[in-house]
């Protein structure tokens, strides 16, 4: 069963990510890769936080010879609407459909301060791009030689503030074409139910995204994230820890396990122990 028939079901979702190499040496992205072969999907980020990196695309392509079913994020940051057009056709040419489409953090959250930003389609716009492409035809009004097939996605911030924007933004990208959302970092599944009851979400997937706290340093700097709200407790919790990824593990689990009650399923952002998400999932059963 694909992604796009698992968002019809009933089936509690499991998707994770993925950051590319910096540089050419994959290695170390399909170990991790490895790890994730019984999720729904694996994401694979677009440069994320404005740092260069090898493309989504071509990581893709490699989870999908995995036979992992990739979900590739594309960014409106980085690419006018002829290079975001051909990033689509290109992700079908290979065999990805699942598409991520979203705005992209700004260059000012990276190492390339000075890197002007394109955002030639704004990410509503993006979503209907990928739409129109599936007609057959382009933004230019030009007939296509084999029309595109997607499974679009886009993303939403139960964090931020007003909620009211955000809600506002979700319906218009439900509009637009999205058919599931991947969301901002949580860490209280009971403020994610309360923006469910402010949004129109019905037969759209919506799955909260989990970070795993490694460290005490880590979520130090997730605290400094725009839109991230970590509580007093789990805070309480890491501080203590005498070993702070254990208790983060235990942490996610327990908010995974939580979210099972009422959720689609969940989104994990585990940053580079992709190899702990198994546990994870494990304990939340």
């Amino acid at each position: 069963m694909s992604f796009k028939q698992k968002l019809k079901s009933n089936k509690f979702l499991i998707t994770a990510e993925l950051f590319p190499p910096k540089g050419t040496d994959v290695s170390l992205f399909l170990k991790r890769a490895a790890c994730l072969k019984d999720l729904d999907a694996v994401n694979v980020t677009d440069n994320q936080r404005a740092s260069m990196r090898a493309g989504s695309l071509a990581m893709c392509k490699l989870l999908l010879e995995m036979g992992i079913e990739p979900v590739m994020q594309l960014a409106a940051r980085d690419k006018n609407r002829i290079a975001l057009q051909s990033e689509l056709l290109s992700a079908n040419v290979l065999g990805i459909e699942n598409v991520l489409l979203l705005s992209g953090d700004h260059p000012s959250a990276g190492e390339y301060i000075g890197t002007k930003t394109v955002y030639d389609l704004d990410t509503i716009q993006l979503i209907k791009t990928a739409r129109l492409l599936e007609t057959g035809v382009d933004l230019a009004g030009k007939k296509l030689s084999g029309a595109a097939h997607f499974c679009v996605g886009a993303v939403v911030n139960p964090s931020a503030e007003p909620a009211e924007l955000q809600a506002l933004m979700f319906e218009k990208k439900i509009k637009a074409g999205a058919e599931f959302f991947q969301t901002q970092t949580i860490f209280d599944a009971s403020q994610f139910k309360k923006f469910l009851c402010k949004i129109k979400h019905d037969g759209v997937k919506v799955l909260p995204g989990i970070t795993l706290i490694k460290s005490v340093k880590f979520m130090q700097f997730l605290q400094k994230l725009p839109g991230v709200n970590i509580p007093q407790n789990v805070q309480d919790r890491i501080n203590a820890a005498k070993d702070p990824l254990a208790e983060g593990i235990k942490i996610c689990a327990e908010i995974i396990r939580e979210l099972r009650g009422f959720a689609d399923g969940v989104h994990i952002m585990a940053i580079g122990a992709e190899d702990k998400i198994p546990e994870i999932i494990k304990n939340s059963l």
